[in-house]
């Protein structure tokens, strides 16, 4: 029965990943199955990426740096709430993280995606936002985990708001990473299984990386590696 279900998720995967793209589909259906916090006409900044490209601290981190209450879009991981926040002229941003990073740490989370599902998703995420690309503000994994206020700054910057800036000091860092810990806490037990998921630095998860690392470099998986570091770099190379 395992192999079934992992079957059976695996082409599910496949299908939402296409669907994501579309505004008109994904949001509805994000909605029905209570599933991260679509985009409406009232939230005051959508913040997206695809998995494990540090979604959890931004999202914590703009709200650690925030004196008032924010509604804040987030954790779809679907290009349609992107596309939504363009065409309603609403802040947005775009989180992007290295393709083996990104597509490796979301394999350990998931445990039944293939490292070629997971950078298929990658390329059909990235690929739908190109052409928004200098509509939003783009926020690299290396940039946000250590200096998330400069972020904020181009939001601010870009969109006219006044959203205040991150303080990235340890301590800041500290009550955003407590935080995603607190919400992983009430859906999942400490251990192994914690480790894999739990958006916050891990020593396992990156032990199983490293085991994963060849599967990744794989002669068959060229071409979508290199389309990958591609969209990576079209997108990290223009200015926000």
């Amino acid at each position: 029965m395992p192999a079934v279900r992992n079957a059976a998720n695996r082409l599910l995967y496949e299908g939402k990943t296409i669907l994501a793209r579309s505004p008109t589909l994904a949001l509805p259906v994000a909605r029905l199955r209570g599933h991260g916090e679509p985009f409406d006409p009232h939230v005051d900044i959508v913040i997206e990426g695809y998995p494990r490209s540090a979604n959890s601290f931004a999202v914590h981190a703009f709200r650690v740096a925030q004196d008032r209450p924010v509604r804040i879009a987030h954790h779809l991981h679907a290009p349609a709430q992107v596309i939504a926040a363009v065409r309603a002229r609403v802040a947005a941003i775009t989180l992007i993280r290295e393709p083996e990073d990104a597509v490796l740490e979301f394999v350990i989370a998931k445990g039944y995606l293939s490292v070629r599902q997971a950078l298929r998703g990658y390329l059909r995420f990235y690929s739908a936002l190109l052409p928004y690309r200098d509509q939003v503000v783009v926020g690299p994994f290396r940039e946000v985990t250590s200096d998330f206020g400069q972020v904020i700054a181009k939001v601010n910057a870009m969109f006219g708001t006044r959203f205040l800036e991150f303080d990235h000091t340890d301590d800041n860092v500290r009550s955003a990473f407590a935080a995603i810990e607190a919400d992983w806490a009430t859906r999942l037990p400490p251990g192994v299984a914690f480790e894999r998921k739990v958006g916050r630095p891990s020593k396992i998860r990156e032990d199983l990386k490293e085991e994963l690392g060849e599967e990744y470099r794989a002669r068959d998986l060229s071409d979508l590696r290199e389309r990958a570091e591609r969209l990576l770099g079209a997108f990290v190379s223009s200015p926000s």
